[in-house]
């Protein structure tokens, strides 16, 4: 009998009671968690992923939603109903085409090294365009390439497909897509001015990448 009762103080909680744990910190977290994290929260036993795939379905349709940002889940508003939280927006930050167009190429081509960035843009990638990107933690050092000098490679964040509610960069719209938003289009060719020497970080700002 004290066997028996040993070895429930080890049992799992019903997974309606892990359903409503996770529910609990993912609403309290500023940031997505991932199921390792939640495991380690939840009581011993616990299948924080089995309570995730009954939360998401019983938040399917509602107000907010239950979604997977990389690696990781969060409680997020239903896209269709973005338009609402507009008055939350404190200040906004715009991107110059400079940086949108160094966010694109990293998005598309990383891990990717600065110089392989002027390579695709046909122009030197001013200081400034990568430190406004890691300050919005919209992009993040990566791994150095084996090659000579061993350079450093840029990769997108969470944060970044968190932002347009990605859950991984192959979720991304298609180059054409891209062009035809006019992201990519007329771009200097190689041997024309810079952007510091042109003045392109301060100019033609678009909406389409604000940081709110």
């Amino acid at each position: 009998m004290a066997e028996e009762q040993e070895e429930s103080l080890f049992e799992a909680p019903p997974l309606a009671e892990q359903e409503r744990m996770v529910e609990a910190v993912l609403f309290a977290s500023a940031e997505p968690v991932r199921v390792a994290d939640l495991n380690a929260r939840m009581p011993h036993g616990a299948d924080a992923e089995a309570a995730l795939t009954l939360l998401q379905k019983r938040y399917d349709g509602r107000g907010v939603r239950v979604v997977k940002v990389g690696d990781a889940w969060a409680i997020r508003t239903a896209p269709d109903l973005g338009f609402l939280m507009k008055k939350e927006t404190v200040e906004t930050r715009k991107l110059s085409r400079a940086a949108i167009e160094t966010l694109a190429i990293i998005a598309y081509h990383q891990p990717v090294t600065r110089a392989e960035i002027e390579e695709i843009r046909g122009v030197s990638v001013s200081r400034g365009t990568i430190d406004q990107l890691l300050e919005m933690d919209w992009i993040r050092l990566g791994r150095r390439r084996m090659t000579p000098g061993r350079p450093v490679t840029f990769v997108v964040t969470q944060g970044f497909l968190d932002h347009f509610g990605l859950e991984n960069a192959r979720d991304l719209p298609g180059l054409k897509e891209l062009r035809a938003a006019g992201l990519l289009e007329n771009r200097p060719r190689p041997g024309q001015l810079s952007e510091t020497e042109t003045g392109d970080e301060d100019e033609d700002q678009s909406d389409m990448f604000e940081d709110s």
